[in-house]
């Protein structure tokens, strides 16, 4: 019954049920990324979607897919001998919230004071 729930009104977790029939009622699979995320297109080509593996993050999606999924290409990687370039760094989960998030000098939760700096501001208070 949690699960349905969770699928009836959540979307970060994987599929809405309204993505759920969308997908059954008009979805082609396309393939599937070595995250575990599954990419799908409408019959008639236009919509392309994925279903993420968990949690749903955007970041997930590899850079072939990401060609494919935003029509740069029309061949999906599943389909093409499609090899990373060296450049192309995998994926990193967002940081945000976590400890390895970026905290420069100054933020409350760097423990460190910001340097100050000429033009530095001073901020305003009633009746001066």
């Amino acid at each position: 019954m949690k699960t349905f729930l969770l699928q009836l009104f959540t979307w970060w977790g994987s599929e809405t049920m309204g993505t759920r029939f969308f997908t059954w009622k008009k979805g082609i699979v396309v393939g599937d990324d070595e995250y575990g995320n599954r990419y799908y297109k409408e019959r008639n080509g236009k919509r392309r979607w994925v279903i993420y593996n968990g949690e749903a993050d955007a970041s997930k999606i590899p850079p072939g897919w990401h060609g494919w999924m935003h029509h740069r290409t029309d061949v999906p990687p599943s389909e093409s001998n499609y090899e990373p370039r060296d450049w192309e760094l995998g994926h990193k989960p967002n940081p945000t919230g976590s400890p390895q998030a970026y905290r420069p000098k100054g933020s409350i939760l760097s423990g460190t004071k910001r340097d100050k700096v000429s033009g530095d501001y001073e901020a305003w208070t009633p009746g001066q």
